[in-house]
């Protein structure tokens, strides 16, 4: 009889149960256990702290204990000369370092690593390219179409950790080793398919310790489910430096990368790329991109001067307001929160005096920006009263504030930022917080920008001067 011991490995959330059920105990997720175990008796599944063994192991040994102040070891940085993706790592590559990039099918993940392996190949750095999905041709064939053509990058497909590992050893240590993609790698010692949690988890884990132990920049692609997150257990973004998705519509001609987790940097900068018939290319202006239709006589519209971590960017927010012969009108959101946009419905009825309530109200970040600023909030009650009241802004006009229940326009930050891409644009009248103007660097960025016209609003029935018709 077989003594081999198995657990249920919950795919949703990296549980594991020493029983099978329909939803995991952990998670809810419904029919998401699937049996996995190791070889050699299942010892991959047993809890430290429930082996009694374990405290006994002579192979245990003391760790050194250091102070917290002392000398610190400097992290040198790898330059890809690829702007935008040397923005978002937060000024290169840490050697060393692990990255996660993450993104939906065809979204452009392997044209952008292998545009990066060829910008690093041009420095003298030793690339090596292990794909899991396409064969050694395959990469070939892309790379003659993007005009790669580096002999400094190595190729190999393969799907096997240790293969990997044993090969990268054999040879001269690469600077850079990209994974593509991290669901298709395995472990021998683990019998469950590629792409489980435990096969994920183990082998980004081998992969991690194997390249910090010699230096080695690991570019790791990942999956991503349907609702977006990137796929396998959660302790995957935890284990890495840094977390990068990269977002877009694939009938959209461009694309941003975000940085969600970076040790080494700021968390959510911004990359724009254009993808054209040869590949990625950088967009070094992206609020002239997002603005680039803009009708400043077009009533429901504003522009909205917005920060994506230390970068201003500005964006065209539309709204359409229709009426409605349902029970519950509706309310579609793109790029914004549905939530935000019906606590502003609220607020502009009691405050303002703006009843949406029988209305259909559509709103939509042009671009297919994604907006989580709190800030956004006047540009979006500007323009529903625009689109309400079919009157549009004055011409050459953005906006920026928070919004808060009682109706107050509450202050925003790194102000100087957003009006400075403002001026740059063109724009000559903002619509900002009274509450900034107590702000000690105010008076001087007045001086700084002696070009834009600023109008401080206090509250939303402030906004009623700036929709009168005549």
């Amino acid at each position: 009889m077989s003594t081999k011991k198995s657990a249920y490995s919950c795919q949703s959330c990296g549980a594991i149960h020493f029983k099978w059920a329909g939803k995991c105990p952990d998670c809810n997720a419904w029919n998401s256990m699937v049996e996995e175990f190791p070889e050699g008796g299942g010892s991959h599944f047993t809890r430290i702290s429930d082996d009694k063994k374990s405290t006994k192991n002579s192979s245990a040994k003391k760790i050194e204990l250091v102070a917290l102040t002392g000398e610190t070891q400097e992290f040198p940085r790898i330059k890809t000369n690829i702007g935008e993706l040397d923005r978002v790592l937060g000024g290169g590559l840490v050697q060393g370092s692990v990255v996660l990039i993450g993104g939906d099918p065809g979204i452009g993940k392997s044209t952008l690593l292998l545009q990066t392996a060829d910008s690093l190949a041009r420095g003298k750095n030793q690339i090596i390219y292990i794909s899991g999905e396409e064969s050694v041709d395959q990469i070939r064939l892309r790379a003659k179409r993007m005009n790669v053509a580096q002999d400094s990058i190595q190729l190999a497909a393969t799907t096997n950790v240790a293969d990997i590992v044993n090969t990268v050893k054999a040879g001269a240590t690469p600077t850079i080793i990209i994974i593509d993609s991290i669901q298709t790698m395995f472990l021998d010692e683990l019998s469950s398919a590629p792409g489980t949690v435990s096969q994920v988890r183990a082998a980004a884990g081998e992969l991690t310790i194997f390249a910090k132990k010699n230096n080695i920049t690991l570019l790791i692609v990942s999956h991503v489910t349907k609702d977006g997150q990137i796929a396998g257990p959660k302790v995957l973004e935890h284990m890495v430096d840094t977390v990068l998705y990269f977002e877009g519509e694939k009938d959209l001609h461009f694309r941003i990368l975000r940085t969600v987790k970076n040790r080494f940097g700021a968390a959510n900068e911004i990359g724009i790329f254009e993808m054209n018939e040869i590949g990625l290319s950088e967009v070094s202006n992206p609020s002239e991109l997002f603005l680039t239709s803009y009708e400043h006589t077009t009533s429901g519209t504003a522009v909205f001067a917005g920060t994506s971590g230390t970068r201003p960017l500005l964006a065209e927010i539309q709204a359409l307001v229709s009426p409605s012969f349902m029970p519950t009108p509706r309310r579609a959101v793109v790029g914004w929160g549905v939530n935000r946009l019906a606590m502003i419905i609220a607020v502009l009825n009691s405050r303002f005096g703006l009843n949406l309530f029988d209305k259909e109200v559509y709103l939509n970040v042009v671009g297919g920006l994604k907006i989580e600023e709190t800030a956004a909030d006047l540009a979006v009650a500007c323009a529903l009263i625009s689109a309400s009241r079919d009157i549009a802004l004055p011409s050459s006009t953005i906006a920026v504030g928070e919004i808060g229940l009682t109706g107050e326009i509450r202050m925003v930050s790194n102000l100087e930022g957003r009006l400075k891409e403002a001026a740059k644009l063109g724009f000559k009248h903002c619509l900002i917080p009274q509450a900034n103007e107590k702000n000690k660097n105010f008076a001087a960025l007045k001086k700084v920008l002696p070009e834009l016209e600023f109008s401080l609003v206090k509250h939303v029935r402030d906004l009623g001067k700036f929709f009168r018709k005549g």
